[in-house]
């Protein structure tokens, strides 16, 4: 389970050079376009590009912290610096779209004032394109490690958010090309932050579950008890904990009380395996520790989690 661990670390890592590469690249080539075409949006999507990189920056120092093994005093080692990395990731993305969002409203603002602002829009349209294709090969570069791991999905996320954006942009320059129709970039510029706001909330509030030590979305506690409890030996179980170190690395613990032919026998060793292994068959969870106790004993233990 550790090996497997350590391989899916390393390929993440790997993905986030890669990703940091198309998107550092690139991102030269759009802030350029959107000086040149004057295009709001384009510069937006360009703000939007530079955080993404910065996130990958984020994320891939994180993945490498992480990377370090458990000392006497880190005991569960770096892991939990890929949920901050991934919080970080989401202020960003707020700040990004609230960012957007101001410049477009003044733009829209100004030019219902008569205050026009002229957009080139073939060269919008052009760079926009190749935006596209940039985000489009970054996030199929990501994708594969986006489910396991929360720092990667908040890089993931960040660049599904501006291939959108490129998408949005895209349109607005048609439109621009097709009728004159200016104000088609700040109003793109809006839909982007329209469409970032959602997704880094949705990444903070996971942050914020792990950062809480809930328990994963996809564990049901109740389901755990009842399974440990159909073990032959095991009476009740209690002060149970499931928690998370980062994303795809769940911990329990929990007491459990047994018969006492259990401790007479020698079987103790026996039962912390198959309850281990119970675990790790069922629910995924590499890591779990138990408390063998006598039966009875939960009414000594104050205060009680259940």
């Amino acid at each position: 389970m550790a090996h497997d661990h350590d391989h899916a670390s390393t390929a993440n890592r790997t993905r986030l050079w890669v990703a940091i590469a198309i998107i550092g690249a690139f991102l030269v080539v759009q802030v350029v376009g959107g000086i040149l075409s004057g295009s709001l949006a384009l510069l937006a999507d360009a703000g939007h590009m530079a955080s993404d990189l910065i996130g990958l920056v984020v994320a891939l120092v994180a993945a490498m912290v992480a990377a370090r093994p458990a000392t006497d005093r880190q005991t569960y080692g770096y892991r939990r610096a890929e949920v901050l990395a991934a919080l970080v990731n989401g202020v960003i993305l707020i700040v990004v779209a609230a960012s957007v969002a101001v410049s477009a409203i003044g733009r829209l603002v100004s030019g219902a004032e008569g205050e026009a602002h002229e957009v080139q829009g073939v060269p919008m349209l052009v760079v926009a394109v190749l935006g596209l294709l940039a985000n489009l090969a970054a996030m199929l570069v990501l994708r594969a490690g986006a489910k396991d791991s929360i720092n990667l999905r908040g890089a993931y996320l960040e660049v599904l958010g501006d291939l959108i954006g490129s998408a949005l942009v895209i349109i607005a320059a048609v439109v621009i090309v097709a009728t004159g129709f200016d104000a088609a970039d700040p109003i793109a510029s809006i839909a982007i932050a329209v469409l970032i706001a959602p997704r880094a909330v949705s990444l903070l509030r996971d942050v914020m579950h792990v950062l809480f030590e809930s328990a994963p979305a996809d564990t049901d506690v109740a389901e755990i008890r009842e399974h440990l409890l159909g073990t032959p030996g095991v009476v009740a179980v209690h002060d149970v904990h499931v928690w998370q170190i980062t994303s795809g690395s769940p911990v329990f613990s929990a007491h459990v009380e047994v018969d006492p032919e259990v401790f007479a026998s020698g079987r103790t060793g026996e039962l912390l395996d198959e309850l281990g292994g119970c675990l790790s068959e069922h629910f995924d969870v590499a890591h779990s520790t138990f408390q063998l106790e006598p039966a009875g004993r939960a009414e000594h233990e104050q205060p009680q989690h259940p």
